[in-house]
């Protein structure tokens, strides 16, 4: 796909998405910013887009709710005129011991991780059938690799299994048209505000290229996806090799 004159909508802008934002500006294309609170940060990426020539707006939305998916997917065609591409990036991160779990911790991250994903991606498949399109979803490099090795994040693991189930069969249902159905799994990629500097250089040393890969990693594995017309139902790990050990 050419990326001049095409629009990409992202939910989920911060910090990663806010430089993905940037490098699909740089490449031509328009882009939808969706948050939930995070406003400033949003208007701070869509600034960001605009210093690069091109078009951005910013929509509030819940994308766990089916109303607000089509809402701000409308939004996106009405404002800027089309859409091509949807970067399912909205995620939930968050560590509890499994005695501890509630249905409510359970129904959050299926709600956030999975449920927004399948949402978004219907009401804007609606869209895209027209002229053929994107959607990159967000899984996790242990998913990709069948391991569930850390304790605590039982729900995640689940729903971001449930995020390489739904590419591959979002890839099968919409392949006729002309849509193109990826996932990207990232692994050490940046660090949490929160991890302590060991922690972090424990994090490297466990990775086989022996660093942290940055935002920018991201980056271009959405731009190769989003440019290649064949590969479609694929789940690419950027880990740094960290599936290897």
């Amino acid at each position: 796909m050419e990326l001049t004159g095409k629009v990409a909508l992202i939910t989920g802008g911060r910090r990663i998405g806010s430089v993905v934002a940037s490098a699909l500006a740089k490449a031509g294309a328009d882009v939808a910013l969706v948050y939930n609170r995070s406003r400033a940060e949003a208007d701070e990426t869509a600034a960001s887009v605009r210093a690069a020539g091109r078009r951005a707006i910013t929509v509030q939305g819940d994308v766990t709710s089916a109303d607000d998916c089509r809402r701000l997917v409308a939004a996106t065609v009405g404002e800027l005129g089309r859409l091509d591409i949807l970067i399912n990036m909205a995620s939930l991160y968050l560590s509890k011991p499994f005695a501890e779990l509630t249905e409510a911790d359970w129904d959050r991250h299926l709600s956030v991780d999975l449920r927004a994903s399948f949402l978004c991606s219907h009401a804007a498949a609606l869209h895209m059938k027209k002229s053929g399109g994107r959607i990159i979803n967000f899984a996790d490099w242990l998913v990709a690799s069948g391991r569930p090795r850390y304790q605590g994040y039982l729900p995640y693991y689940v729903a971001k299994a449930g995020v390489k189930a739904l590419t591959e069969a979002l890839a099968t249902e919409l392949a006729a048209d002309q849509i193109l159905v990826n996932a990207i799994a990232p692994g050490p990629i940046l660090a949490p505000p929160e991890m302590s500097a060991e922690e972090s250089e424990s994090v490297a040393k466990s990775t086989p290229l022996g660093r942290w890969g940055g935002e920018a990693e991201i980056a271009k594995a959405v731009l190769f996806l989003v440019g290649s017309d064949f590969v479609t139902g694929e789940t690419i790990r950027v880990d740094g090799g960290r599936h290897l050990k």
